[in-house]
């Protein structure tokens, strides 16, 4: 028994646990909510997928994933896994590869042709999606399990939204995402390309709608005024990914600058050096400490050659030559001007400086509110100011990523179901979260994430080959079995062996334990010997 370990059982004793007829707290086998769970955006029940990885059941595991989350293949590439952020066993070692497991199963299931398992009567309700993007496939896949028909009004040429026209084929290859998509239509989902929603009602009642999810993203690259004199060469990031994923001529130039400091600009700058450019560099206001992109995402553009002159703003174009002035932190970290100014010479400018939502089509609709930057108001259950017709995304006040509006759109689906039919969704409560200072890890090894591969950096220059590799099955399912089961039992028989009075009863596989409290003195060594913290004491007179 370590210090720690030795503290807790001292603090258990202080507070009475006494024995037989004096027994002051008892033992309860409970369930809590590991981490990785209460941090995945799109509520994936990651513990139980992994548990089915790690007895080698992958379509099950897979199954189960999609329960949450209809795009393993797809969020297991371009997801910043907050799950590995919030996981338990980076105390241990490192943190559980969540993300890497979850692409085996999306690109196990797509090599084996498995299909979503759902079994459910048709509801005769028909609900109109407008956006084709993360969060609008997400809500039109789940209310299809709900038993509801689906129609997608999708104003781009292709579906995926900022998956496609956003993220760079390098991290997120095309031909993966089109497959996931594909699954939804299979399943029944109409998407109809090419066509944006000008009048929402009109369409609503064309199409014979119940209910309308708008989920349109934000595809409007942000302006802002820069004093230019025959400035050359600028573009917005969106445009730019644009071009370059159709395929569109584009001339940047030998030296290209991108003003922005968030993953959009790391992704443009390392674009531009796959069309050709010698030099992007990246002009950011602020420092890598505060900078708006994930510290990941940094690195890889500058091993890859990208350049990023921090604490800098552009103040002023004439031509090809930009006046930058410098700036410095006040004492509250933000940026402040110092009246220093140097010059940069650049052929071409990408304005990566945030995008903004077109809801414009909305203002049509009565009683839409909307906030800043073109934002939609929706309540608690996403639905908006108007009856029927509710709102995910990026184009709702939120945090912006793949993965949070896939969750919107989970959570709508929920909604609209529920309204539907003629009520109100209620989230179940959720369980407490198990920090890992509960955790009793007695049986503490260690054993480090699986390393995945990338390509090598002379072969990324060339073209949009993923960089990021797969993990094999047999390190799958080394990775699942790095899961500390944080909060939920295992049925690792720790409790059984530890207990002196043979007060625990086992109950089969699957089953777990019980207690037979007649037996049982509150001792609490069952307690200290659960490694994932399954079971709680508690004071003997809350059962009285």
């Amino acid at each position: 028994m370590n210090t720690k370990d030795m503290t807790r059982s001292l603090d258990l004793t202080k507070h009475g646990i006494g024995t037989g007829s004096q027994r002051l707290r008892r033992p309860v086998y409970q369930d809590f909510l590991p981490p990785c769970n209460n941090a995945c955006p799109a509520g994936e029940d990651i513990q139980a997928w992994l548990d089915l990885s790690q007895a080698g059941e992958y379509e099950a595991a897979w199954q189960k994933l999609l329960e949450n989350n209809p795009f393993p293949a797809i969020h297991g590439r371009v997801c910043y896994h907050p799950c590995e952020t919030a996981c338990n066993r980076a105390y241990t070692d490192e943190e559980v590869s969540i993300h890497a497991v979850e692409r085996f199963l999306g690109d196990l299931a797509m090599e084996k042709g498995w299909k979503p398992k759902f079994d459910v009567k048709p509801s005769g309700k028909r609900v109109l999606v407008v956006g084709g993007g993360p969060s609008g496939l997400s809500a039109a896949y789940h209310l299809t399990r709900m038993g509801h028909e689906v129609e997608i009004h999708e104003a781009g040429p292709v579906a995926g939204g900022m998956i496609h026209f956003g993220i760079p084929a390098y991290r997120m290859p095309r031909d993966e995402l089109q497959r996931e998509i594909k699954r939804v239509e299979d399943m029944g989902v109409k998407i109809v390309l090419n066509h944006r929603v000008e009048d929402l009602l009109a369409e609503k009642s064309e199409g014979k709608f119940d209910a309308v999810f708008v989920a349109v993203g934000a595809h409007i690259s942000k302006k802002i005024e820069i004093p230019s004199r025959d400035a050359r060469g600028m573009m917005d990031a969106v445009s730019f990914l644009k071009s370059v994923e159709n395929g569109e001529p584009l001339k940047i130039g030998r030296k290209v600058a991108i003003y922005g400091g968030g993953n959009t600009a790391m992704d443009v700058a390392r674009t531009a050096k796959r069309m050709g450019a010698e030099e992007a560099v990246i002009i950011y206001r602020r420092d890598r400490d505060n900078m708006a992109a994930h510290d990941f995402e940094a690195d890889e553009a500058l091993e890859e050659g990208v350049k990023i002159n921090w604490l800098r703003t552009i103040k002023e174009i004439d031509e090809s030559t930009y006046s930058v002035e410098v700036m410095e932190l006040d004492k509250d970290g933000r940026p402040q001007p110092t009246g220093e100014i140097e010059t940069l010479e650049a052929d071409s400018l990408i304005m990566a400086v945030g995008q903004e939502t077109d809801t414009n089509f909305l203002e049509k609709v009565k009683g839409i509110e909307f906030g800043a930057s073109g934002t939609v108001i929706v309540g608690n259950n996403m639905m908006t100011s108007v009856d029927g017709i509710f709102a995910g995304g990026d184009m709702v006040p939120t945090e912006r990523s793949v993965t949070i509006a896939t969750g919107h759109g989970k959570k709508a689906a929920r909604n609209i179901d529920a309204w539907l039919r003629g009520g109100n969704y209620h989230a179940p409560d959720k369980h407490d979260i198990v920090g890992h200072e509960k955790l009793h890890l007695w049986y503490r090894t260690l054993a480090p994430q699986v390393e995945q591969g990338v390509l090598p950096l002379e072969q990324r220059m060339g073209g949009f080959e993923e960089i990021l590799h797969g993990i094999s099955e047999d390190e799958a399912l080394f990775e699942a079995k790095r899961c500390l089961s944080c909060g939920n039992c295992f049925e690792c028989d720790g409790c059984l062996g530890s207990c002196p009075e043979d007060a625990i009863i086992k109950l089969g596989k699957g089953n777990r334990y019980r207690y037979d409290y007649d037996k049982c003195t509150g001792c609490a060594s069952c307690y200290e010997q659960c490694p994932c913290h399954a079971i709680e004491m508690y004071d003997e007179t809350s059962f009285k």
